[in-house]
């Protein structure tokens, strides 16, 4: 069930983004989102967790809602069940987010429309980690 975009897409988003909200960022090792976000972190990237339940994160502040981060964001990895991905959608559509990538499991192929007619670059259904590691080591 995987979108994707061409692979060369995925390896210039890469190469170009420094930061990566992340939302249902979990405090829990144990939790996957966790274990993604601290290897993307390890790899240089700037993760903002976006949870209202918790204050920080790896080290960083969190963020209730995508809407008050203060920063740029390159990419918003949605690791939410899929009933919660339109909001999320919207909210990245409010800031004009270049990238939104759904985790494997995420699914929404309408909000996913909607992300691309506004010209977002959309992932669903894939692991951030795993594209990752497949084109850089």
């Amino acid at each position: 069930m995987a979108t994707l975009p061409r692979p060369d897409e995925i390896t210039e988003l890469l190469k170009s983004a420094r930061s990566i909200a992340v939302v249902g960022l979990s405090d829990s090792p144990l939790r996957p989102s966790h274990g993604v976000s601290a290897y993307m972190q390890t790899q240089g990237y700037r993760i903002i967790p976006v949870n209202p339940n918790i204050r920080e994160a790896l080290g960083e502040k969190a963020y209730p809602s995508l809407l008050e981060v203060p920063e740029k964001i390159d990419i918003v990895n949605i690791f939410r069940r899929s009933e919660f991905v339109p909001g999320i959608v919207e909210q990245a559509i409010q800031l004009k987010v270049p990238a939104i990538w759904m985790q494997e499991g995420v699914t929404h192929p309408a909000a996913a429309e909607k992300a691309r007619k506004a010209g977002i670059l959309l992932i669903m259904d894939s692991c951030i980690l795993q594209e990752h590691k497949s084109r850089f080591y």
